[in-house]
């Protein structure tokens, strides 16, 4: 959180959120008006029979399920992510929402606020010119909404944050008649200032009738949940109405006296706010509200959900049929006399690159065929592997009755898939031709190599591209980017063994303007990076990498050069995946040094040894954890774990935290490191198939407690998607 104070006062503590129950208990003809449609609203959700229909819903101004400022019971449809920008009077709120789980919604919310006034209204404390403010949320669906009982959901709101908009409510939504849904709902913290009264949970103990404040000082990152549900109650409410089949039209009443901003930001004149949302486009709507009797607003979010494909993939190469045996190829083959070894070796490399995969090895022995391809444009290889087996059907002769697909992956097998011919004729047409095929394929994860077809090596890829910078959530300025060329470079001498690297020339952006020093007390591994960012051209990575296998389920990397745009030295790691399980275990060590701002040869005096051991979990539907224990670059000693989500289609949601032996105090802003890392998928934007994919990581803060060598091909992200289990998961590609 960034503060600027332009009033003399005491600013290290605030009022209580049930002390401004005082301040708003006088809420004129507009509450009691407020109230009586809240009323009516909760005898319709009693007394109706009405069947569920299928309004439209969406996010509210904090981006989250609800109406047009307070929350609602329904929930978007799962795996949707959600973007939201917000704007009215001294106050600009971003938000990024994520549907989880079918009834889990998660957001994360970056305000910027200006004129506050921590104290409330009414009070003599200072009043901040602005504050940076990040904050997340949870909203959980209890119960869903049925012919006469409505939706229920229960929600979080700033919980690990500085606590402005720290909330807590239970929330029922009921649908009238086919265009009309009401809700009622119950606020704690922020949503029991406007009208509240005392807590009706304090019947059940004594502890719910007191909220305590939390500081402005904070520094956030605290989980404080002994202040949940406590303190003053309010009722919230609102009437919705589907106007046509793209406008909607809402009414509430905010339980939100926004006692910061009240005075100061701007004037809470009216507890009622009215809202119509438009939508410009499927996913993208646009939003006018009147607020609080005094504010006008304007909120545009756009709704994405990355487990519906785009329908068809518009630039492809179409899949080929399978060949009848029999017909247009050689009727037998004797390997061991081989005049046209070399013609059929070219004809099958011509044949897969129409079909965008590339030929690496094949050889035939008996009546099987063992052929290498690199997949560097499908998202899946089930999807290149079936490419592979109908093209085999014609270029190979119908001698060969058994194919062995083997996909590569930095010249290193990583699966196969044996296949018999017979079965590619009997199943193309089968109704269920997916599981059929599946079934009857022989999956290895530990193939044996496969000979290239003609020596490789060396062999030498570069490439001219542009590159995105950003720095997020800067205390000076929330969003800084830089823009620029990257020139790269691979040179594979051997199998597993390649020479890398990465020159960056900035060209525009801002990323240089920021000042800000550190004051961190420990090694300063990542808060200086903004000196980093100053340089125009950098060498971002120079490395020698060797990928190999040592063993049945088991891969290993050696990495030694100028790892990242901080570190220099050595790193290793071992990972062992077994096949057919959900589970891998690995381990890394590296030893590092940090390197000179200018990110050209030079070396700081900072030197490290930094490791963890790794456990990694699929579980079904996409879901996946992964657990790291060791020691980070400052040299503190904790763990991280990530908790994401995982789509056939490229696309990949996480977020992750590490907790460490750095106090919160010595952490400083934020207290841990923590965020979210949205991977985008090319081809889910484009239609046309390609592997390549975009992280964005959402970091509320770049400290130094925490902190983990940034090295490239990490070994489980390498394998993952070729595991056994992933195969099956996806192979209903295989006929596409």
């Amino acid at each position: 959180m960034a503060v600027g104070v332009h009033s003399a006062g005491h600013h290290g503590s605030r009022m209580g959120l049930s002390q401004v129950r005082q301040q708003n208990g006088s809420v004129g003809t507009a509450t009691a008006w407020a109230r009586a449609m809240c009323s009516v609203a909760m005898a319709a959700l009693v007394a109706t029979g009405a069947q569920a229909q299928q309004l439209s819903y969406g996010t509210n101004l904090r981006g989250t399920p609800g109406l047009i400022d307070m929350p609602s019971a329904h929930s978007p449809a799962d795996a949707e992510i959600g973007l939201s920008y917000t704007r009215f009077t001294n106050t600009t709120r971003s938000a990024l929402t994520f549907q989880l789980t079918p009834r889990l919604s998660t957001s994360f919310r970056y305000n910027q606020l200006y004129d506050i006034r921590p104290g409330g209204s009414g009070s003599n404390r200072a009043v901040f010119d602005f504050v940076f403010d990040r904050s997340f949320s949870l909203h959980y669906r209890i119960m869903d909404e049925g012919r006469y009982r409505p939706a229920v959901a229960v929600g979080l709101n700033d919980f690990l944050g500085t606590g402005f908009f720290e909330s807590e409510y239970i929330v029922a939504s009921k649908t009238l008649t086919p265009s009309l849904r009401a809700t009622l709902g119950l606020g704690w913290g922020r949503f029991g200032t406007q009208g509240g009264f005392d807590n009706p949970l304090g019947i059940l103990s004594g502890s719910f009738d007191a909220r305590g404040a939390r500081t402005v000082s904070n520094t956030g990152g605290e989980v404080d949940s002994i202040e949940w549900f406590r303190g003053d109650a309010a009722l919230f409410g609102g009437l919705q109405y589907q106007i046509n089949d793209r406008t909607l039209a809402t009414v509430e009443y905010s339980s939100d006296a926004y006692p910061f901003e009240d005075g100061t930001a701007f004037d809470v004149k009216s507890p009622v706010n009215v809202a119509v949302s438009y939508d410009l486009y499927p996913g993208l709507r646009l939003t006018g509200a009147y607020l609080y009797g005094s504010e006008a607003a304007i909120n545009l979010s756009y709704n994405i959900n990355p487990k519906v494909r785009r329908d068809g993939n518009i630039n492809n190469t179409a899949p080929l049929p399978v060949r009848p045996a029999g017909t247009g190829a050689a009727a037998s083959w004797d390997a061991a006399t081989d005049p046209q070894a070399r013609g059929l070796q070219t004809a099958t490399a011509t044949a897969l690159s129409e079909q965008d995969i590339t030929l690496y090895g094949l050889t035939l022995s008996g009546d099987l065929a063992r052929v290498a391809i690199v997949n560097d444009t499908y998202r899946t290889d089930s999807q290149a592997i079936g490419r592979t087996a109908r093209t085999l059907t014609y270029t190979l002769p119908n001698s060969i009755a058994r194919y062995e697909i083997v996909v590569m992956r930095r010249n290193l097998p990583v699966v196969s898939a044996t296949l018999r011919r017979s079965d590619l004729t009997d199943l193309e047409f089968d109704a269920d031709a997916a599981f059929a095929s599946y079934a009857r394929a022989g999956i290895d994860t530990s193939p044996a190599a496969v000979p290239p077809t003609a020596d490789p090596f060396p062999r030498l890829d570069f490439g001219i591209a542009p590159f995105i910078s950003t720095s997020l959530f800067d205390p000076d300025s929330p969003v800084r980017l830089a823009g620029g060329l990257s020139l790269t470079g691979d040179l594979d001498l051997t199998p597993g063994l390649r020479l890398s690297g990465d020159i960056r020339s900035k060209l525009l952006g801002n990323l240089d303007d920021a000042t800000r020093r550190s004051n961190s007390v420990l090694p300063r591994v990542r808060s200086e990076k903004n000196i980093y960012d100053r340089e125009q051209t950098t060498l971002n990575r120079l490395t020698a990498s060797y990928l190999f296998r040592p063993g049945t389920d088991l891969y290993g990397r050696a990495t030694a050069g100028y790892l990242e745009y901080g570190f220099a030295g050595v790193s290793t790691e071992l990972l062992w995946a077994p096949a057919g399980r959900r589970y891998a275990l690995g381990a890394d060590l590296n030893r590092v040094r940090q390197r000179d701002f200018d990110q050209r040869l030079g070396l700081r005096d900072y030197t490290v040894t930094t490791g963890h051991l790794s456990a990694y979990y699929d579980f079904d539907d996409g879901y996946f954890t992964q657990l790291d224990l060791g020691r980070y670059l400052a040299g503190d000693d904790g763990g991280t774990l990530t908790v994401g989500r995982r789509f056939d289609n490229g696309w990949n949601v996480e977020a992750y935290a590490t907790l460490t032996d750095v106090s919160f105090d010595d952490f400083g802003e934020g207290s841990f490191d923590k965020g979210i890392r949205v991977t985008i998928p090319f081809d889910f934007l484009t239609g046309q198939d390609m592997r390549r994919s975009r992280p964005v990581l959402i970091q509320p803060i770049l400290r130094d407690g925490g902190a983990r060598l940034s090295v490239q091909d990490r070994l489980y992200p390498l394998i993952e998607d070729s595991r056994t289990d992933d195969l099956q998961r996806t192979w209903g590609q295989f006929w596409r």
